[in-house]
């Protein structure tokens, strides 16, 4: 019998993936990747592998933004890469990206590149404009960055 994650196609993995973010369900989008998976999130300087990271971006956003709403707009598929268009919206509750909170509301438009084999991703690369998600927070000086 054949393994439903070696059926999956590549769409259908990265939306499992979304959708299990979007519920906050960090175990389920996580499970969904291989675990030397590569990380890259070009708006806050990470390039790292392994699952452990992977679960510390989607972590870290969650925890900021207890209410995150993610709502897709486009999914473009080319082979086993696959590119989410999405809006990350939500009120920071806890500091993010070096911002303290300020309970402000945050909406920005993000861009997600999957790549996929075998039913897992192998690849994320997160891009989104960190000077808007920084004048959404607030944060009026740059050099005043609390980075942890």
């Amino acid at each position: 019998m054949t393994s439903p994650v070696l059926t999956r196609t590549p769409t259908q993995t990265v939306q499992a993936f979304l959708d299990a973010f979007a519920r906050h369900d960090i175990d389920a989008a996580v499970a969904l990747a291989d675990p030397q998976v590569t990380v890259t999130v070009h708006p806050l300087g990470v390039r790292e592998h392994g699952a452990g990271e992977l679960r510390k971006i989607l972590a870290d956003l969650v925890r900021g933004f207890p209410d995150l709403m993610i709502t897709v707009s486009r999914v473009i598929t080319t082979g086993d890469v696959v590119t989410a268009l999405f809006k990350a919206e939500g009120t920071q509750a806890a500091g993010y990206a070096g911002a303290i909170n300020q309970e402000k509301h945050l909406d920005i438009d993000q861009a997600w590149r999957f790549v996929t084999r075998g039913g897992l991703i192998t690849e994320v690369t997160a891009y989104w404009c960190q000077a808007q998600l920084y004048r959404r927070l607030a944060v009026k000086r740059y050099d005043e960055i609390a980075i942890a």
